[in-house]
């Protein structure tokens, strides 16, 4: 099995990309989407919302509690301002062979 190392920089790129296509996810279904893991992962989601890229909220849902996040005006500027030309200028190397 190979393991495929993803730079922090992709994998925030990854987080507000899929916020902004989807608006707003739950915890899990972003994780999920971003092929993260809660415990390796948990401290990018916490500093994107902690400088305000993204949102964070909670819903009571029976005794449990939602955690939500969508993406803020400062993380879609940043997703356009730096992250695509960044990956536009250092693009992910391409790990799948494609067969003829």
């Amino acid at each position: 099995m190979v393991r495929e190392y993803r730079d922090r920089v992709y994998i925030r790129k990854d987080i507000l990309l899929k916020l902004y296509e989807y608006g707003e996810l739950n915890q899990t279904k972003l994780l999920t989407y971003c092929g993260l893991n809660i415990v390796k992962h948990k401290d990018i989601i916490d500093d994107l919302s902690t400088k305000e890229m993204i949102i964070r909220t909670e819903e009571p849902w029976g005794n449990k509690t939602i955690i939500k996040y969508k993406l803020a005006e400062k993380g879609y500027s940043i997703l356009k301002q730096v992250l695509e030309p960044y990956e536009s200028l250092f693009p992910r190397i391409e790990t799948e062979k494609t067969t003829k």
